[in-house]
């Protein structure tokens, strides 16, 4: 039986096969994964707001060690709120702002994203792109 804050096994399994460097999106119910994004995709929208990026993010941050976050920024430079959330869990890291092509270029950059995961979040602009260090 696993015990702490990530339990998914398949999750568990393709972050096992990420190595320094990979790279993993956490995205929105709103994100177009089968369009913009390569690698591995995970749905694990269960409902409305279930679970949150956030909640994914803290799962994932409990066993991966994350070296830099990106995250995509509306056209009229508004700060969406979850931002305030990314820098709670990430306290030591700046989020590199992306505008919205140039995110979805990262995450459909040829080998370069190992894992998409697609969350119930339903506040636009929650996505995020990690580069993960090493699995604890």
């Amino acid at each position: 039986m696993l015990k702490g804050k990530l339990i998914h096994p398949e999750l568990i399994h393709q972050l096992a096969l990420c190595g320094h460097g990979s790279k993993i999106l956490i995205a929105d119910g709103n994100y177009p994964l089968e369009e913009k994004s390569n690698g591995v995709k995970i749905f694990l929208g269960l409902g409305p707001g279930v679970p949150s990026v956030i909640e994914v993010l803290a799962a994932i941050h409990s066993v991966c060690e994350i070296e830099k976050a990106q995250v995509m920024v509306p056209e009229d430079d508004r700060e969406p709120e979850i931002f305030g959330e990314f820098r709670r869990e990430l306290p030591d890291l700046e989020l590199e702002e992306l505008a919205r092509y140039d995110f979805y270029a990262a995450c459909m950059e040829e080998g370069a994203l190992k894992l998409a995961v697609s969350t119930g979040e339903q506040r636009t602009f929650a996505n995020i792109l990690l580069t993960v260090g090493c699995v604890e």
